[in-house]
């Protein structure tokens, strides 16, 4: 089974080298007792492999990001697209390090069987045929690919009544702590009008952001009503009407991501503010949630979940 057309960001890889990281025989899926028990390391895959995430999270399992940690985790497979260059090479020197004995596939069903948590970070499309397989082979997954359409958020549905699946916009621990703390101010201050701007680097494909989008739906969750969101405003678009919501996207630079919801109010505003200065944040966020996701029943889960703040 081929892993299917999802495009992603280049790298030049150096030197390939033959071999795939063998699975330990006895390590379970879906949440096995027995990897948790005897903490055996659990074994991730990446999908979306050489996109800027999915490098920044295998260098950060190559590297023993969180090896205190326990169970350990362990990366296992890595997967493209198949019409990926780089196909069949060591993903050691892409990830600034030597050859580490795992080769870059198309072959989702043989990555699959060699993991016991999968890590989405590909496109839409890619997603929608993970879900499927990944329900497949009852592998849990942790989903960080934006703008899903209906087509992948049905496919994400079909596979949690299988395995647990964790989805969410943004993994980073301080987003979704600034999540919980928009509600509590979105409900405390019904009649305020709400604003989100979001700052991200120039080569981003999306506006607005997925995290702000989640932002928006977060104060409308809080409020218990729709809005009328506005992207933007141009021209003479007369005065703010009650209910409306905007969001602002600003595009320039190498600004990893920044985001800040507005409530204004008649004699002063409030404003919340999370700045992403590195990845690195995603990437940790990513395999905390892996972590947590194998040890989890069927379902669809967020951050909150991940991180108990709901």
């Amino acid at each position: 089974m081929s892993g299917g057309p999802f495009p992603s960001e280049r790298t030049n890889p150096d030197e390939s080298s033959d071999g795939f990281q063998p699975s330990s025989a006895t390590a379970g899926k879906g949440g096995s007792e027995l990897n948790i028990e005897i903490n055996l390391p659990v074994r991730i895959g990446v999908y979306g492999a050489f996109g800027r995430m999915g490098q920044m999270i295998m260098r950060a399992l190559l590297s023993g990001v969180d090896s205190e940690r326990e169970p350990k985790l362990m990366l296992t497979a890595a997967v493209e697209a198949a019409n990926h260059p780089h196909l069949g090479r060591d993903i050691g020197p892409s990830c600034g390090m030597g050859p580490v004995g795992i080769d870059l596939t198309d072959d989702l069903a043989r990555a699959l069987s060699n993991v016991d948590v999968i890590i989405d970070f590909s496109t839409p499309a890619g997603t929608a045929l993970l879900a499927a397989a990944a329900g497949e082979t009852n592998t849990p997954l942790v989903i960080g690919t934006t703008s899903l359409h209906a087509a992948a958020l049905a496919a994400i549905d079909t596979a949690a009544n299988r395995v647990p699946v964790v989805c969410s916009a943004n993994m980073s621990p301080g987003v979704n702590v600034l999540i919980a703390l928009l509600k509590r101010a979105a409900a405390a201050l019904p009649d305020y009008d709400a604003e989100i701007v979001e700052l991200h680097h120039k080569w981003k494909r999306d506006a607005p952001s997925g995290t702000a989008l989640l932002l928006a739906d977060s104060i409308e969750g809080a409020r218990g009503r729709k809005s009328d969101l506005r992207l933007g405003r141009s021209g003479i678009s007369g005065p703010r009407e009650v209910g409306e919501l905007g969001i602002m996207a600003i595009r320039g630079g190498d600004v990893v991501g920044e985001h800040t919801a507005y409530f204004f109010g008649t004699g002063e505003r409030l404003e919340l503010t999370h700045r992403a200065q590195s990845r690195d944040v995603f990437a940790r966020g990513a395999l905390i949630a892996a972590r947590w996701v194998a040890n989890q029943t069927p379902g669809i889960y967020g951050m909150e979940d991940v991180l108990g703040i709901i």
